[in-house]
């Protein structure tokens, strides 16, 4: 009976271990597209490779990737991937901003919040809608809900998820504009905002701006 159960055992991790390999390569091209096309839609007309320009960039201690966006040699704006916690688990996002830190989209790119509830953050804050965030710079003032004394709607019922999402938008603002701190419960510091407004008018970054290569964590 154990050399039965120890053979099924060994016969099973072989076949899981040759499915994960088969795979593999085809899930990893599946979310390179997807992320290739939420950088497309949050930072609209570039003429680069954003994704292949990948710059990290650490926020209390966590690093971010900046995916930045030029066009005809010439800086736009920049996606970044942040996330926080929801009230389901984690919340990721990709926040498009352009050359002057506004707003420009955002992409939901996964949760776990509660269907028709928390999952309408992948559309509420978007242009038009009750919750609309584009245009805003995080910079001038951390984006809050107004239950908190803030300019942006929650999400009926899904308080918590709001904030949660406005949180990675700031720390996403944060990543963009180059700084290694942000309050975790409101979003970017005073120190975020009054260094993003020294902006290097050439490359529209920030000139305290210091990103490495490295692979992001996020």
């Amino acid at each position: 009976m154990l050399l039965v159960l120890t053979g099924v055992t060994a016969i099973s991790v072989a076949l899981l271990a040759y499915v994960n390999e088969l795979t593999k390569e085809p899930i990893a091209q599946a979310n390179a597209k997807t992320l290739s096309d939420a950088v497309s839609a949050v930072v609209p007309g570039f003429d680069n490779d954003p994704i292949a320009e990948k710059k990290a960039q650490e926020v209390n201690g966590v690093e971010y990737s900046v995916y930045p966006a030029t066009k005809e040699g010439k800086f736009i704006g920049a996606a970044v991937e942040a996330a926080a916690m929801g009230f389901g688990g984690e919340l990721k996002v990709l926040v498009g901003f352009d050359a002057e830190g506004k707003i420009i989209d955002y992409s939901l790119l996964s949760h776990v919040e509660t269907p028709g509830l928390g999952s309408k953050a992948a559309d509420w804050f978007k242009k038009g809608n009750k919750g609309d965030i584009t245009g805003m710079n995080p910079g001038e003032a951390p984006l809050t809900v107004s239950k908190d004394g803030g300019k942006v709607d929650a999400i009926t019922a899904s308080t918590i998820t709001s904030r949660a999402f406005l949180n990675a938008v700031n720390v996403a603002y944060a990543a963009y504009a180059g700084q290694n701190t942000a309050d975790g419960a409101t979003g970017a510091t005073q120190k975020n905002v009054e260094e993003a407004a020294d902006t290097n008018t050439a490359t529209g970054a920030t000139i305290k701006v210091e990103l490495t290569d490295s692979v992001s964590a996020k």
